[in-house]
């Protein structure tokens, strides 16, 4: 490996360069922030204070501010940056990358079209490249501390996969290829929601029964949008599902989990946000857009239609959780 740029210098992406770097120290791994003093404080601090404090950066990341710095030298691009810039971000690629390479660790979908990434990529870039998508199980914090981790990767090339598995793949960060793109993509947007959910219900204080039929409604929920999208099914048994499910739905590292739990507790919907300050909330988002497409779709998405009437109807999670409980009783499998 020789360089690669990570487009996102929040905790995540962060925590990603941290594994190159050390996977690879005599490589040049380029961290990109848009915000210029930003990456001042980092390389004053070697540290990313703001999102990701306690972790120095070794010596062969170098951060940058403008994309253009790196641009003659690398074409490997690895995006981990809030869903709603995943498009403004491609748009800066296209400007100054010919041939690009792009992977993504984001877990979102595309605000404008309610498209996957991978649907989004060609069109932005008018041209088709090679894509992946990383995702698993695997909070910033713990992968930056070396803490034993392993997650799912899916490519459109054997080429690339094979150079982000060379990349990535180390004894504390282990990456297991997975042939299924739309799958992992979906996945990682549903658990956010569910994450929510589950908050919410610890905030009411629900106990650990109602934690556990959420979690496992919520699997059938994603069994059904995976259905509908074009995924396969035993994706919902990969690190980029069940495992990413229960983790975001059961630890509070998870911002998602947090969110809701501050909704439970009796927080607004904008205080909630805004004590969890810099983190962004993904679900938040992804709430919105998944209603779009289960409606679109013809799904019945029970938990994630409740999350969307409290964060978008003004609904109390009280009352959410009656119109759940008050639903007449069904075959499981159906």
């Amino acid at each position: 490996m020789q360089s690669m740029i990570v487009v996102g210098a929040g905790a995540w992406g962060t925590a990603l360069s941290l594994v190159l770097a050390r996977n690879h120290p005599a490589a040049v791994i380029y961290l990109y922030t848009h915000e210029s003093p930003h990456a001042q404080a980092m390389r004053l601090a070697r540290e990313n204070q703001d999102y990701l404090p306690g972790h120095s950066l070794p010596e062969n990341v170098t951060i940058i501010d403008d994309l253009a710095m790196a641009s003659a030298e690398c074409s490997d691009l690895l995006l981990a940056v809030p869903s709603i810039a995943f498009r403004s971000v491609l748009l800066q690629i296209k400007a100054l990358f010919k041939r690009p390479r792009i992977a993504w660790a984001t877990k979102g979908i595309d605000a404008e079209t309610h498209q996957l990434f991978h649907e989004v990529v060609p069109v932005v870039l008018s041209q088709s490249v090679p894509m992946a998508v990383l995702s698993g199980p695997s909070f910033a914090a713990e992968v930056a501390a070396g803490q034993p981790t392993a997650i799912s990767l899916a490519a459109t090339c054997d080429h690339f996969s094979g150079d982000l598995l060379a990349a990535f793949h180390s004894s504390a960060f282990r990456v297991y290829r997975n042939p299924d793109m739309i799958g992992l993509q979906v996945c990682g947007v549903l658990k956010n929601i569910l994450a929510i959910a589950t908050g919410i219900a610890d905030g009411l204080s629900l106990g650990a029964n109602t934690r556990a039929a959420l979690v496992t409604r919520g699997l059938r929920e994603l069994s059904l949008l995976c259905g509908a999208l074009g995924a396969r099914q035993e994706t919902l048994l990969s690190l980029a599902g069940i495992g990413d499910v229960l983790l975001t739905c059961t630890d509070d590292q998870s911002r998602n989990r947090r969110f809701g739990r501050l909704i439970g507790a009796g927080l607004s919907v904008e205080d909630a946000e805004a004590k969890l300050q810099h983190a962004a909330v993904e679900g938040y988002y992804n709430t919105r857009q998944i209603r779009a497409i289960a409606h679109e779709q013809g799904l019945e998405m029970p938990i994630a239609e409740q999350v969307y009437h409290i964060l978008f109807g003004g609904l109390s999670p009280q009352a959410a959780l009656e119109a759940l409980l008050s639903r007449p009783p069904k075959d499981e499998f159906i």
